[in-house]
């Protein structure tokens, strides 16, 4: 079975599908418009006569509390938590499993997947070769593999190892399965 990447049935949310007197190369989209204040210098910015909408006034707070929500759980990834920690990197790619979950990395791009979240996790370590390859099998039949380059092979064994301890501690088969068994017969009910 094949794995689609993305959606094909995603909203437009630029150009002229949102915005019927967007001109490409002459106008921007209107979700590409400046948000926030404005330079001095700039024209726009320095109208008298502009006030600053209530909505404006109002999301300030709802700011202030996802500022405050962040830094909740900055606090809980701080905590130390007595259990094992597997965690692996290269010059491009990053693995982590702890508690939380598991969190791959690859150059600038970064997922999560909370432990109930998973369904399998497969290594592969190749016959030749330094790369170790983890994937993670999500209950949706998606899978993300991340390949993590050891300095020699013998690094195998360790990783394999430490991640099964990681995977005994936190991971419960038929988590995920029995999370989707519920969620289909919520959906059968309705």
């Amino acid at each position: 079975m094949e794995q689609r990447i993305g959606s094909g049935s995603q909203p437009l949310v630029e150009g002229a599908g949102f915005d019927p007197a967007f001109v490409p190369g002459l106008t921007p989209p209107a979700s590409a418009a400046p948000k926030g204040p404005q330079e001095k210098g700039d024209p726009v910015a320095a109208d008298p006569d502009e006030t600053v909408p209530e909505e404006a006034a109002v999301e300030e707070p709802e700011e202030a509390d996802e500022a405050e929500d962040v830094q909740e759980d900055a606090a809980e990834d701080e905590a130390p938590v007595d259990g094992p920690v597997f965690e692996a990197a290269d010059r491009r790619a990053r693995i982590v499993a702890d508690h939380r979950g598991v969190r791959l990395c690859l150059d600038d791009q970064e997922c999560e997947f909370r432990w109930d979240e998973i369904a399998a996790v497969e290594t592969e370590s190749p016959r030749f070769g330094k790369r170790f390859t983890i994937t993670v099998h999500t209950p949706d039949r998606r899978w993300y593999p991340i390949e993590i380059e050891a300095t020699a092979r013998s690094r195998f064994a360790e990783w394999d190892e430490r991640l099964d301890a990681v995977l005994d501690a936190y991971f419960e088969e038929g988590a995920a399965e029995e999370a989707e068994a519920e969620s289909e017969a919520a959906a059968e009910k309705e």
